[in-house]
């Protein structure tokens, strides 16, 4: 049995895991990420008890019940470097011993459902509407650092390779499919769905301009113009990929919901992002819980 040795498992002095700071214990059966760490709170708001709360750095946790559901919301910061960091860690927390440091015999499956905010890619799909990504579409990188294999879709990342003429100098965009028990759970015929977009970085890597030039200023026009069998890329973020492929890798299910608060296309943004995000919020512990 393979030991894991402190500096790949590192843990806090009262045996809590190092950045998020919380012990097996804290992690329910349903996990919510979220990007702000003051959303967690907007969610929360809704449970019918709280029984713990932390905070390390950007990541805060609060664990309760909502009707007889038991649910721990974490909030990941951005990006999909703090996605491998919470991913892994509440992995460990439920599937390592952290007493032996050896993984456990018996693995847990978790749910995690992302609530996040996103900008569409197309004029209708409308700012303060909610995009479940069918498929997440990675340009950052992080899950070629794994063994990934046998969790792509070779046939889409080929059809959108060719349709972008996409750089070789950059990552290879990989593509992982979310869960189905999940999508059959929270998809309704008031949900848009598609293949949700996670960009490395928010400017550049999504097409903005400010003082630098970009290595391809059309490249945001040819994701707007993919499609293939039926499906198109909806709207562009910073995680869902990296939730989609890690989650498979280790065993979880995973679904990514999406709050629009902003149209690329349109160039328009919410005139209340707020109501935005709790009517997601709503919507989805409706669903989860029901």
């Amino acid at each position: 049995m393979r030991t894991i040795g402190p500096s790949e498992l590192i843990l806090n002095p009262d045996g809590s895991i190092y950045h998020l700071n919380l012990k097996p214990e804290h992690i329910a059966p349903t996990v919510i990420f979220v990007g702000d760490q003051n959303r967690v709170e907007k969610v929360t708001n809704h449970f019918d008890e709280i029984e713990f709360s932390t905070q390390k750095r950007e990541f805060k946790t609060i664990v309760g019940n909502l009707n007889g559901k038991r649910l721990t919301v974490i909030s990941t910061g951005i990006g999909p470097d703090n996605i491998d960091i919470v991913l892994n860690e509440i992995d460990a927390l439920v599937n390592i011993n952290l007493e032996t440091r050896s993984v456990k015999n018996e693995l847990t499956s978790l749910q995690i459902v992302r609530m996040g905010t996103s900008g569409s890619l197309h004029e209708d799909i409308p700012v303060d509407s909610i995009v479940l990504g069918k498929y997440g579409l990675g340009f950052d990188g992080v899950l070629h650092s794994y063994e990934h294999k046998g969790i792509f879709e070779p046939e889409l990342e080929n059809a959108f390779i060719d349709h972008c003429d996409y750089a070789i100098e950059k990552a290879r965009p990989y593509i992982v499919s979310n869960s189905p028990v999940l999508e059959k759970k929270l998809l309704s015929d008031q949900i848009f769905s598609g293949i949700t977009a996670t960009a490395g970085g928010f400017y550049g890597p999504q097409g903005r301009v400010l003082r630098l030039a970009l290595q391809d200023n059309d490249l945001n026009k040819k994701i707007e113009s993919f499609k293939h069998n039926h499906l198109r890329i909806t709207n562009l973020e910073m995680e869902t990929s990296v939730i989609y492929g890690l989650s498979k890798l280790l065993g979880h299910q995973a679904v990514s919901m999406n709050a629009i608060i902003a149209n690329r296309a349109n160039l328009t943004f919410s005139k209340d992002p707020y109501a935005a995000v709790e009517n997601m919020i709503q919507y989805t512990l409706n669903r989860l819980t029901a």
